[in-house]
């Protein structure tokens, strides 16, 4: 397959920035849909093991996350720093930027695969994992975590194309993943008994194939517009050092949300462990709510970085205001609908009447924050696209360090609150922090046009 022309493609999104956002950012949406839809899936085969299955997993999750995040706020640093060299039409510095980037992701595939295969059980336990859960969580942990590198090189060749405008091709390959993953967990989990450890077992084997695909298709058939030439790769500091500079800050951020995660889930096994789960199954439920942001905050972070890089102010300011107004919209819709819904979707995930009552509380409350975030995904997006994640990185500690785990904490523990004040926290921090990155997005963009 022939490169494509990405000059003409960046002329059609000047051209077209609104249209031209929805196309690149329906095939994500259609990949997190499918990756979310496994993700419930997912939880319904644990959620058929056991409750203790459910809070065990839930225990992971922050690891996952910390590990996720770290290579997600990486990958995009990568593409800004790509879709950058795209508007200024530099190719080869594009090249050099996503040779660099697998480069980083081998690296990090070493880095965290070795710490979890070698003191899994340790790191669970210091999270605050209870004993009786330990044993299972660990099964599930070291599966994973020995294989994480090939969701690692995944998401840096997703990251790449990203960049470079194509965002189709990734969705139908993570898709391919997904759905492999779906077929294998009934497979692992029950039909050769392997528990939790087989729900493990199917995601790895799942990202490995995906992996397989993207390496293939970007090395030996020619698919990106950026080129993969090994033998000439020449390494310098100066291309990863600002990959890191714009990815590092988010991949903090995500590192504190994951931290900010074993917080919550340490706050709420005090009230009971059934907590643990419900904040499980609502927060699957979280991500399918925002999943149009991402989408669209993912596909503003390329045309941001394009726009800026072209010089093109005007038509950044422009499209950035319509991405926050569709995604005000669609957080708003989800928000009503999952209000009203809330007691029927819950018990698909678990029979525990008390689970259900915890979660259903927990998805009515949330919802009145989802607007917020909306602003706040975006306005984050818009000034990483720009090259400048400090502010990422400054909202998310303050949301979590410095709002919402503070406040859970008064509430829970000081003036003994139920568990819905746990959620008012959640909310009360989603709300100040979208609005001070909102407005510093809006003191970024002013300046650019000035």
């Amino acid at each position: 397959m022939k490169p494509r022309n990405r000059a003409s493609k960046l002329e059609a999104f000047i051209a077209n920035p609104r249209g031209s956002l929805w196309q690149l950012s329906l095939p994500v949406m259609g990949g997190m849909i499918v990756q979310t839809v496994y993700n419930i899936v997912d939880m319904i085969f644990v959620g058929r093991i056991s409750s203790d299955a459910i809070a065990a997993l839930a225990f992971n999750i922050p690891l996952v996350f910390f590990a996720i995040g770290l290579i997600f706020g990486l990958g995009t640093g990568a593409t800004a720093v790509i879709a950058q060299a795209i508007g200024r039409d530099d190719k080869p510095e594009a090249d050099n930027a996503a040779e660099h980037t697998i480069l980083l992701g081998v690296f990090l595939s070493l880095v965290i695969t070795i710490p979890g295969v070698l003191w899994g059980s340790h790191i669970l336990r210091a999270i605050g994992t209870p004993d009786e859960l330990l044993p299972l969580a660990y099964e599930y942990f070291q599966v994973y975590a020995g294989g994480i590198g090939f969701l690692i090189l995944a998401v840096f060749f997703r990251s790449i194309l990203s960049g470079e405008g194509d965002t189709l091709f990734p969705m139908i390959v993570m898709s391919i993943g997904t759905v492999l993953n779906i077929i294998l967990d009934p497979i692992f989990i029950f039909v050769l008994d392997m528990g939790i450890g087989g729900a493990a077992l199917a995601t790895v084997i799942s990202q490995a194939t995906v992996c397989g695909i993207f390496v293939y298709a970007l090395y030996f058939k020619k698919h990106s517009y950026v080129t993969f030439k090994p033998q000439d790769f020449s390494f310098t500091w100066v291309i990863l050092r600002r990959i890191i500079l714009i990815g590092f800050p988010a991949s903090l951020s995500m590192i504190i949300m994951s931290v900010g995660g074993g917080v919550f889930n340490w706050i709420l096994v005090n009230y009971t462990p059934n907590a643990v789960a419900a904040f499980q199954v609502g927060s699957r439920l979280d991500f399918l709510a925002i999943l149009p942001i991402l989408s669209i905050a993912t596909s503003l972070t390329t045309l941001v970085g394009m726009f800026y890089g072209a010089n093109r102010p005007r038509l950044l300011a422009s499209i950035v205001r319509y991405a926050q107004f569709q995604s005000v919209l669609l957080t708003s819709v989800v928000g009503l609908a999952y209000f009203i819904l809330a007691p029927y979707i819950i018990p698909i995930f678990t029979d525990s009447a008390e689970i259900i009552e915890i979660a259903v509380e927990y998805l009515r409350t949330i919802v009145f924050a989802f607007p917020f975030i909306a602003f706040g995904i975006t306005s984050n997006r818009t000034m990483q696209g720009m090259g400048r994640s400090l502010p990422m990185l400054i909202m998310t500690a303050l949301r979590v360090v410095g709002i919402s785990a503070p406040t859970a904490l008064l509430f829970s523990h000081v003036l003994h609150k139920p568990i819905q004040f746990v959620w008012f926290a959640m909310v009360i921090a989603s709300v100040v922090t979208s609005v001070v990155a909102f407005s510093w997005m809006r003191r970024m963009i002013k300046a650019l046009a000035s």
